[in-house]
């Protein structure tokens, strides 16, 4: 057993997202999912939290009558459902952005949420079919006040690769975010991605770079 160098892991961050189930999309129509998650989550720490959700997402990946092309469509809008219920996108999104985020307005924190979460979830979405019963191991969960942390690690192979969660406490419910791969942070990557774009031009720029490329990734994603 040998742990994947960073050039590997950089390689295989986008399959690991996936292979959390962390499709990374809106849940729509699915209420009873989300509630029933949101019942049990109260009375969970953050790795009691982190597992049920993989758990449940495994299990629609496992469900037998979920399988094949046709079921594609509710395949993934079950999936969806799952991890609507323990991520934050708002979170996720006010860390991404960076002090930008003290300048905006309510109605642009709720649009930028929207295409943020948008682009998690067509640059993501397609990656849970790559799933195929890789280990998922649970380490460890480390807690501080508000915050906590759940480490895991995923085999891929002989490679030990490890994914840690980081996750919030809101009103009693651990929501994710951000996921961590080998020591990169999804939501730093993006920040990083997102600061040099507002060095070189507008907010608005920034914006529009988003709707184009999760647009473009819409696109591709529905060609067959």
């Amino acid at each position: 057993m040998h742990r994947v160098s960073r050039r590997q892991s950089r390689g295989h961050s986008t399959r690991l997202v996936g292979i959390l189930a962390l499709t990374l999309s809106l849940a729509v129509g699915l209420d009873w999912l989300a509630g029933a998650r949101h019942t049990w989550a109260l009375a969970a720490g953050p790795m009691e939290a982190v597992k049920g959700s993989i758990d449940d997402a495994l299990r629609i990946l496992a469900d037998k009558e979920l399988k094949g092309q046709d079921k594609s469509k509710e395949r993934r809008q079950k999936l969806e459902a799952v991890v609507a219920s323990r991520f934050s996108y708002e979170e996720m999104s006010r860390r991404a952005l960076g002090a930008q985020w003290t300048k905006l307005s309510e109605a642009e924190r709720q649009e930028f949420v929207e295409l943020f979460r948008s682009l998690l979830i067509n640059s993501y979405a397609d990656r849970v079919e790559s799933y195929s019963g890789e280990p998922i191991n649970y380490v460890g969960e480390r807690v501080e006040k508000e915050y906590g942390e759940v480490r895991t690690k995923v085999m891929l192979g002989q490679a030990e690769v490890p994914l840690d969660y980081r996750l919030i406490n809101r009103a009693g419910d651990w929501r994710v975010y951000d996921v961590v791969i080998d020591g990169i942070s999804l939501v730093s990557n993006y920040r990083g991605q997102f600061s040099k774009i507002l060095k070189n031009g507008s907010y608005q720029d920034l914006v529009e770079q988003l709707r184009k490329k999760s647009d473009k990734l819409a696109a591709s994603s529905k060609t067959p």
